[in-house]
């Protein structure tokens, strides 16, 4: 009888050593998993890829104000276009759809915003 219970309780434990933490648990106490450490790489991409756009931006609109005379304006004018549009797409793409703040923060002048379209 005593064996009965003894292998009795060996099964329980063995059964139970294969259970899990509960996931609301395992999120609540930081245990780094690989899908949060894929992600917390991911954020970090997006955020070195947005402040570059930014800092390509902030170059391609001090060139213009830079810019004296009209020989050659035009393609300033372009690379600073260009330079903002592809800055709008990446805040986009991180769901920031904020236009408004980014054009006054930057200063971008309107003869830029028309090149992209923007209103």
């Amino acid at each position: 009888m005593a064996e009965l219970a003894t292998s009795a309780r060996a099964a329980r434990l063995a059964a139970m050593s294969s259970l899990r933490m509960p996931q609301s648990l395992s999120k609540r106490l930081g245990v780094e998993t690989g899908e949060a450490v894929l992600a917390y790489e991911l954020l970090e991409e997006q955020a070195v890829s947005l402040g570059r756009a930014g800092r390509k931006l902030e170059a391609a609109l001090a060139a213009l104000r830079d810019h004296e005379g009209e020989d050659g304006r035009p393609a300033v004018l372009k690379a600073a276009a260009d330079a903002a549009w592809g800055f709008f797409v990446q805040r986009e793409a991180l769901g920031l759809r904020d236009r408004a703040a980014v054009v006054i923060q930057y200063g971008i002048p309107r003869e830029v915003l028309a090149r992209i379209g923007a209103r």
